[in-house]
């Protein structure tokens, strides 16, 4: 009970020094009297109490001390030379994630972050690397970093929510999603991830688990919600309106019709409908992976494909 009283007493100690030097109105002061006579009366607080219960400090210096150790501290700002040589790590790191050299983009990335730690797009690159290294935590920490340095920083919290998507936290995810659309309204991947996120955590809430997908052998694939996803049928309408897969499809229809060729066609059609989905909207693409086939599961589409390809920093 001491210390609440101890803590009570430097709550009026604070409205009698507000009252006193706070340049307040009359009507205000009478406010703080009434409030420090409740208080003392609550606490049974005595003027014996202000000498046996006060503390070495006041409660507003208390305050700055507490407020000023969260306030996040960045490194120096780094020279034009050292800026320019962090850039060109940052641009190998990209290379390699491309040619899924992910251990050696994460690399690169660190001793970019190294050289200048107040560039956001480092640790949001980062975050990306690890990923795809199934080091999801850690991809979260490094978007709150980046987010941290850039608080309206849309794809860190579109990368945080694909890393919560993974550990299955779909209520984070929401969240993440929620913020890089309010960010970014206009974008389609983050509004189709948005959707899929909330879908998951209806499914959870409602199911206690994900259904299978009507007709559908594949556990955890709902074909009503990817035939309802605005992003997914936009991309299938391009697809079907290009003319070499218009090409493609007409082959692989008559090689079947023939009796041959009809595999090899379909091969075909599948590995282009992969590189044009990864690259119109990879995050999508990412979604649907774990749909399919769960946190690090293979990747239906393209099992070499990169979240953020389509858009490197």
């Amino acid at each position: 009970m001491s210390s609440v009283k101890r803590l009570a007493l430097a709550i009026v100690q604070f409205l009698a020094e507000q009252k006193q030097y706070g340049n307040l109105s009359p009507d205000a002061q009478e406010s703080l009297e009434v409030a420090v006579q409740c208080l003392e009366t609550a606490f049974e607080l005595s003027p014996e109490d202000a000498t046996a219960l006060s503390v070495s400090k006041s409660l507003l210096d208390i305050f700055h001390d507490a407020v000023a150790s969260e306030i996040p501290t960045f490194p120096v700002e780094a020279s034009e030379e050292i800026k320019l040589q962090a850039e060109r790590l940052k641009n190998d790191g990209n290379n390699l994630m491309k040619s899924e050299q992910f251990n050696e983009a994460l690399t690169c990335y660190s001793k970019a972050i190294e050289l200048d730690g107040r560039n956001a797009v480092y640790f949001c690159n980062r975050a990306a690397a690890h990923s795809k290294l199934n080091q999801h935590q850690f991809a979260i920490d490094d978007c709150k970093k980046a987010i941290t340095i850039d608080p309206l920083y849309s794809k860190a919290y579109g990368r945080m929510g694909l890393a919560h998507a993974s550990l299955n936290q779909h209520g984070d995810a929401v969240r993440c999603y929620e913020r890089a659309v309010q960010l970014e309204p206009d974008n389609e991947s983050y509004q189709s991830n948005l959707q899929i996120a909330e879908e998951k955590l209806k499914q959870i809430g409602g199911a206690g688990g994900l259904p299978l997908g009507p007709g559908m052998g594949i556990p955890g694939l709902d074909v009503g919600a990817m035939l309802n996803n605005p992003g997914l049928m936009s991309m299938a309408q391009q697809m079907l309106s290009n003319p070499n897969m218009q090409q493609l499809m007409n082959q692989m229809m008559s090689g079947s019709a023939q009796g041959g060729g009809g595999l090899e066609s379909l091969l075909q059609v599948g590995q282009q409908l992969a590189h044009q989905m990864q690259a119109t909207n990879p995050e999508l693409v990412e979604q649907l992976r774990r749909q399919m086939g769960g946190p690090g599961g293979p990747n239906p589409f393209d099992p070499s494909s990169e979240p953020e390809s389509k858009d490197p920093q």
